[in-house]
């Protein structure tokens, strides 16, 4: 029977202060378990210790009976189950990593078709992002290479003409004066062609560096231009040259650095153009871009040899067997020029119909001419 007090009523206190306990006694039951939970997610890495803490707790909850408790403790019931799953994941995670690291240690990096495979699916996009970064590497140890081949080659050629020319001074020179005066002009082309050489390596390594420091000035783009064109009308009189412009386009850049990009520009399309033909010049402006156009009817490129047309010492078949090849850096020191103006260079070329380049170059006041 239930106890009741003198107004016949249960005895709220006892049954408040056997609540109270349960509370109490629930209370300390959640806390032992949230301990033990913390101490799986933070230490959780054998299996064993896991399946003994929550027998150990299960143990707990049928002895005294907490049924009610069971199944609000049953969201961190299933935590130490993900913790256990974490566990395991991350040591499966682990493995996959070793497999990986065997797989790019072991990889032959000179072979041109190596590739890092593990045959996990889960490794694929790692798989392929090292793989890309591998081709780049291939590709720019290439380009080193072929540099410093062509760049031995291309001061290689000149000193064996100069050592040629002396040893012909020595012998014959001395009392020869057709020979001497044909070794003379020999030294100084040469010599010249040296100079220019070393001066456009000296240049890009200046640039690679970061010590080819810009001038920026603000200047009229068609008179620079308009420059390089008078130029060309003086010193070769084998092409016809043409120029156009649109009025009062203006740019903020370094004004030297532009004309010896026109001039190099210039230069290209006329060592590739037959006598008599045409080299064109365009100035003008479209929205917020500043451009000029050097356009020649020349031998032109295949898509296949423009694509590397702006790499050091790249010359096309047909310039390496001429005597108009170069020294093949002039290309690459213009396109620097532009994107260090933060410019672009489109190239359209067909074999037998000519080159166009067009250099665009963003107008830094927005404004038109």
């Amino acid at each position: 029977m239930s106890s009741k007090n003198k107004n016949g009523r249960p005895n709220e206190n006892r049954s408040a202060s056997s609540i109270a306990r349960k509370i109490n006694m629930d209370f300390w039951l959640i806390l032992l378990l949230v301990f033990c939970l913390l101490d799986i997610l933070i230490f959780a890495k054998v299996s064993l210790k896991v399946l003994l803490i929550v027998q150990g707790v299960v143990l707990l909850l049928l002895l005294f009976r907490t049924g009610k408790i069971r199944r609000r403790m049953r969201p961190l019931n299933e935590m130490a189950k993900k913790a256990e799953e974490l566990s395991n994941m991350a040591f499966d995670h682990q493995m996959k990593f070793s497999n990986l690291e065997h797989a790019i240690s072991h990889i032959e990096i000179q072979e041109p078709d190596a590739k890092v495979k593990t045959g996990d699916k889960d490794l694929q996009s790692l798989e392929i992002a090292i793989n890309n970064l591998l081709a780049r590497m291939r590709e720019l140890y290439r380009q080193q290479n072929r540099f410093v081949s062509d760049a031995s080659h291309e001061l290689r050629t000149p000193i064996a003409v100069i050592q040629g020319y002396v040893d012909l001074l020595d012998r014959w020179g001395k009392h020869d004066e057709g020979v001497l005066e044909e070794s003379i002009e020999a030294l100084k082309h040469e010599t010249m062609h040296m100079k220019e050489l070393v001066e456009q390596l000296l240049f890009l390594a200046r640039g690679d560096s970061g010590r080819n420091t810009l001038k920026y000035e603000e200047f009229d783009l068609g008179e620079v231009v308009s420059e390089v064109y008078e130029e060309s009308l003086m010193i070769d009189e084998k092409h016809h040259y043409e120029y156009r412009e649109q009025a009062g386009v203006r740019l903020c850049g370094d004004r030297a650095m532009i004309k010896q990009s026109v001039r190099i520009f210039t230069d290209n399309a006329a060592k590739y153009s037959k006598e008599g033909d045409t080299i064109r010049f365009c100035v003008g402006q479209n929205g917020e871009e500043v451009f000029y156009s050097v356009q020649d009817e020349g031998v032109g490129m295949a898509e296949s040899e423009v694509i590397h047309i702006f790499e050091r010492f790249y010359r096309s078949d047909g310039a390496r067997n001429s005597k108009t090849g170069g020294t093949g850096l002039g290309l690459s020191i213009a396109r620097w020029i532009v994107e260090a103006h933060q410019g672009t260079i489109e190239v359209l070329s067909r074999p037998e119909f000519g080159t166009r380049f067009t250099i665009k170059i963003k107008n830094p006041s927005g404004k038109e001419g």
